[in-house]
């Protein structure tokens, strides 16, 4: 499966970065998201349950970034694994870009799945897949919504990390949140 899109965020494209690269920013967003971890360099454990149809799963996986040019873009790669409900695998790539006021996310996603999963039609693969994405983005505005300041919306209120490997975490995914998402809902499809 091939998904692409953009959207406009209302803040600036280094706020957006450093929010997709808070682990605990993506998890939050990440529709039955309870897992987003540091395992390794640039590597990610994730947790994902999901209801597709007649199918529930819990997805175990891992997300590898790669190309990452800080804070315009970066690329990833993914791999799960849901049990007699199928797998998934594939890879996606984001770029932000800066707009007069706020910025632009791109994204595309190339996916691929396995088992029960890929005996579900397609339509409903489509139609899942477009509604977790499209949850993820609203909980993601959501959340720089919440974060901003009141007097200034250009700044993005987070927790200080102190930990050298937690500041060094992008997030994609997502759209590598989004990303993850997206590869989470592929593999649902």
């Amino acid at each position: 499966m091939d998904m692409q899109g953009s959207r406009t965020l209302p803040v600036t494209q280094q706020v957006a970065w450093d929010a997709l690269n808070n682990p605990e920013v993506l998890k939050r967003c990440i529709p039955g998201c309870d897992k987003f971890e540091l395992s390794g360099e640039q590597r990610y454990t994730v947790g994902v349950a999901i209801k597709i149809g007649p199918v529930s799963a819990k997805f175990s996986g891992s997300v590898q970034l790669t190309d990452i040019v800080a804070p315009s873009s970066y690329a990833l790669q993914f791999d799960a694994q849901g049990g007699v409900a199928g797998f998934g695998k594939g890879d996606c790539k984001v770029e932000l870009k800066p707009l007069d006021q706020g910025c632009e996310l791109h994204y595309t996603v190339h996916s691929r799945i396995g088992g029960k999963l890929a005996q579900m039609g397609q339509r409903l693969i489509d139609g899942v897949s477009k509604s977790l994405t499209e949850d993820f983005f609203s909980r993601f505005e959501q959340v720089l919504k919440e974060s901003l300041a009141p007097e200034e919306k250009t700044e993005l209120v987070t927790p200080e990390v102190t930990s050298a490997s937690a500041r060094s975490v992008p997030v994609w995914v997502w759209v590598g949140g989004g990303l993850l998402l997206a590869a989470a809902v592929y593999l649902l499809r």
